[in-house]
């Protein structure tokens, strides 16, 4: 108290006016996730360490020569990659349940059940010429980019739905399908989201889910027709999660000169890229595909090694957006 009374007026107001933005950036803020631990000194750490990190992602912004390298060869790079880390690069993504209750129907099955029954009349699943993998399934998920599957066992093994998980690289799905994959819940399969024409093993309105974790960011230029085409596999009152590098992250930081393809756009030493985005980008990406809100949030997290003794500022982009009960053509569907 007596701390609170010597902080004059002028310096109370800042921290109260952050603070009540962060709690109104979102309707839906999960109970406990996204760095829960507030950062409340008085010294503004992160506006300071704002104001450094922009002047210096302005100076490393030189065009790379090479600027379309990454969209002629970009699956080249990631399977050489996963041929070099294999399945040892990516941690399991053990976080999901907490962060994307929506991947688990029995922890929403309260929450969905009425939507579900109120709307019943504007929706049907489309009719399908052939038989597809999950077609009996009463959830079923998609992950775009699966990587390895440092997603798709966690969620395998805390669900009874059906998952569908893709990668462009041939050697990452292969390492998905080892002695713990089981077709009779999951269907990884290798697919281009950049090539229109590539088509799903699924009808279009049959999906529950898509999950998309730091995968869109390595596709900026296309990142528009990709979720425009993939949200229609969607059922009316399914959910697209995104969950990717924010703008001034401590990644995008570490980039040298020459390194920058485009504004917040770069080239790793491997050939892969990555983009940086804003919430207001990933909500207008969502928006014009059609789809509706329900969080987008910056998190913006001060991670500190003790041993090293070392601070980093890690800036993420977290969203969940709807796809709206309305009257839409059944498309007929063939492989």
């Amino acid at each position: 108290m007596k701390i609170l009374q010597r902080l004059s007026a002028s310096k109370l107001t800042p921290v109260f006016i952050r603070l009540f933005l962060r709690l109104k950036s979102s309707r839906e803020r999960p109970s406990a996730p996204l760095g829960s631990r507030l950062l409340t000194n008085p010294d503004d750490v992160f506006k300071h360490n704002t104001w450094l990190v922009r002047k210096k992602c302005l100076k490393s912004s030189l065009i790379s020569p090479a600027t379309d390298e990454f969209d002629k060869e970009a699956s080249l790079h990631w399977n050489s990659f996963y041929e070099v880390h294999q399945d040892r690069f990516f941690k399991d993504r053990n976080w999901l349940c907490l962060e994307f209750p929506e991947l688990f129907p029995l922890a929403v099955k309260d929450q969905t059940v009425s939507k579900s029954n109120s709307h019943h009349s504007l929706h049907q699943e489309s009719p399908q010429t052939f038989a597809f993998p999950g077609q009996h399934a009463s959830f079923r998920i998609l992950e775009v980019g699966c990587g390895v599957g440092n997603s798709v066992f966690p969620i395998l093994n805390k669900t009874n739905s059906f998952l569908y998980c893709c990668d462009f690289s041939p050697r990452a799905i292969k390492l998905v399908m080892h002695q713990d994959y089981d077709d009779s819940v999951c269907h990884a399969f290798v697919h281009d989201l950049c090539e229109a024409e590539a088509s799903f093993p699924f009808p279009p309105q049959s999906l529950d889910v898509i999950l998309a974790v730091f995968v869109l960011s390595s596709i900026h230029p296309k990142i528009e027709g990709v979720i425009n085409r993939i949200s229609a596999y969607l059922k009316p009152g399914g959910t697209f999660l995104f969950r990717d590098y924010g703008r001034y992250d401590l990644t995008q930081l570490r980039f040298k000169k020459g390194q920058c393809v485009s504004e917040s756009f770069y080239m790793r030493g491997d050939g892969t890229c990555v983009y940086f985005f804003t919430k207001e980008e990933v909500h207008q990406l969502f928006t014009k595909a059609g789809l509706e809100e329900t969080q987008n949030l910056e998190d913006r997290r001060l991670q500190v090694n003790r041993g090293r003794k070392v601070i980093m500022h890690r800036v993420w982009i977290q969203s969940k957006y709807r796809k709206p009960y309305l009257c839409q053509p059944i498309t007929k569907w063939s492989m």
